[in-house]
């Protein structure tokens, strides 16, 4: 009686991926690589992809593909050039941000999708011709400029200080008016007065920055700059100004400042009455009197209106929601095309070196491979440490070369180089000239 056969289970003791010397063309496509930021779109470059395909014979040859398996795919080469460049983008992107940033508040932003490609805002129609990463910024010195008009605006000066007015109709024996409460009030009842700052105060705080009243026009006598008695005399002691000559409502502390102001005080006179502001609330010193008879009728005041940090001007762009950190620069990955041979070059050892810790993963998952009377002692761990090594190598030195080439630093060296001509010129002796 024949005996059945017996059911052998071999189990195989080598990969079944091993890496070809060379890649396909056909093969790089979006499914090979991560994102296919090179593949598609605005990005896409036919380049990239000679580059991707010419790595995997790089990665063959430099990992000893003609004397042992590589236990890699030809996708997982090109993933590793994919990031590499990617990686060279970002730390390019990152020295540029460095140099431009200061420039570049209230610019422009973008949307970016999660393969960093810019989906929308002023710069996504126009990206192939003008990638802001690839621009010479032109220096306008944007966070100096807005400090200085942040210090402008709080002294009500400069572009940034608008400037209303309004005024008090003066009561018999009123001392004190709420001056916020008016302001508040006009910019919603319609009057004429409140025509300037319409529905623009919104229970904001107002800093009243000057109060005044003009003389009546019955006054005749012309008060100029030779004419005149320079004294300060009751509104009723006809005749010592012109028409409508302007008294400044000032604190009693501020008529020491007057004697600073010389020219101010050609075309402006102190006034008897004085006044204190508390919550926006100002007390007249003193009582107004019979308004129209003596005192005056009308006290004026001007005043700004706080504007919050992130408001955007409502009548133009002032760059509230534009550029405000290194997040929001238009900075997309650099195109592949404009990428020199240094950078390809970076990136061809960049993506070297991911290779080599891909395969220390696969060597990793068993220490040693049995075969035949012995068994192979697999150099995962080593592979891990030299991969790691050199994607910090790499990275170091490409950061330290860009550090030394920020705008700030060739500015130092072209002042250093300068200075040195200098100095060699001091050596070299003045030509006889003989006519």
């Amino acid at each position: 009686m024949a005996t059945a056969p017996p059911k052998l289970s071999p189990v195989q003791k080598t990969s079944p991926y091993v890496l070809k010397s060379t890649g396909s063309y056909d093969k790089v496509i979006s499914t090979s690589v991560p994102y296919g930021v090179y593949l598609d779109g605005a990005m896409k470059s036919t380049e990239w992809i000679s580059g991707a395909v010419g790595q995997v014979a790089l990665t063959y040859k430099m990992l000893g593909g003609d004397v042992l398996d590589i236990e890699l795919t030809e996708d997982n080469v090109y993933t590793s050039y994919e990031l590499a460049t990617l990686e060279y983008s970002y730390i390019v992107n990152n020295h540029q941000a460095k140099n431009v940033l200061s420039d570049f508040l209230g610019d422009v932003t973008g949307t970016f999708d999660h393969e960093g490609k810019i989906q929308a805002g002023d710069l996504s129609s126009s990206l192939g011709g003008s990638h802001a990463a690839l621009k010479y910024p032109k220096f306008t010195f944007e966070y100096g400029k807005r400090v200085s008009r942040g210090l402008a605006a709080g002294a009500a000066i400069g572009p940034d200080a608008n400037i209303f007015s309004a005024s008090i109709d003066l009561v018999n024996n009123q001392q004190e008016y709420d001056l916020q409460k008016i302001v508040q009030d006009a910019s919603t009842d319609g009057s004429d007065m409140g025509n300037a700052f319409a529905n623009q105060i919104n229970n904001r705080r107002i800093d009243i920055r000057r109060v005044y009243y003009r003389s009546p026009g019955i006054m005749w006598r012309f008060y100029g700059y030779y004419g005149g008695l320079n004294v300060v005399g009751n509104l009723n002691t006809y005749g010592q100004y012109s028409d409508e000559s302007t008294f400044e409502v000032v604190p009693a502390w501020q008529n020491k400042l007057q004697a600073m102001a010389f020219e101010t005080s050609l075309y402006t006179r102190a006034s008897h009455y004085s006044y204190e502001i508390r919550d926006n609330r100002i007390r007249l010193y003193p009582p107004p009197s019979e308004p129209g008879t003596g005192s005056p009728r009308t006290v004026w005041f001007e005043f700004t209106v706080h504007s919050g940090s992130w408001q955007e001007d409502p009548t133009r762009k002032d760059g509230a929601d534009g550029v405000n950190n290194y997040n929001t620069i238009p900075f997309a990955n650099i195109p592949y095309d404009n990428i020199n041979s240094m950078g390809k070059q970076w990136i061809r050892k960049y993506a070297l070196a991911i290779s080599k810790e891909m395969l220390a993963q696969v060597r990793g998952k068993f220490a040693t491979v049995t075969i035949p009377g012995d068994s192979v002692t697999l150099n995962a761990s080593e592979l891990a440490a030299q991969a790691k090594e050199e994607q910090g190598n790499l990275k170091d030195e490409l950061k330290t070369l860009l550090d030394e080439l920020t705008y700030t630093a060739m500015v130092e060296k072209d002042a250093k180089m300068s200075e040195d001509a200098t100095r060699i010129q001091v050596q070299i002796p003045l030509g006889v000239y003989r006519g």
